[in-house]
């Protein structure tokens, strides 16, 4: 008897992509046809590239990600800490952009 294989379910591109940021070192990254996002912490490298090509209609050559840890904050007297998330750098086929300011 064969064992049954559990297939991963495949996460629609609007739950990989939480937000596009738009930061000061994000906005110079622009130039170099390089955007980002936050993004699912479970999302992979090549789930974050499906998702991007489809909502943009854009080709993406490569995808980088790192997990931002939270800051631990004091706020009121009371200690506590942000939460960690995903960033994704994605780099976009030379000529092609995104606008981001539209929204996803």
């Amino acid at each position: 008897m064969k064992p049954v294989e559990k297939k991963k379910p495949t996460l629609r591109a609007y739950d990989v992509i939480r937000n596009p940021l738009v930061t000061e070192k994000a906005t110079n990254l622009t130039q170099f046809n390089q955007y980002s996002f936050k993004v699912l912490n479970e999302a992979t490298k090549p789930e974050i590239k499906r998702a991007v090509e489809q909502l943009f209609k854009v080709d993406v050559l490569a995808v980088n990600t790192a997990v931002v840890k939270g800051k631990k904050k004091i706020f009121k007297g009371r200690r506590g800490q942000r939460s960690d998330y995903k960033k994704a750098i994605v780099r976009l086929k030379a000529g092609q952009t995104l606008d981001i300011s539209v929204g996803i």
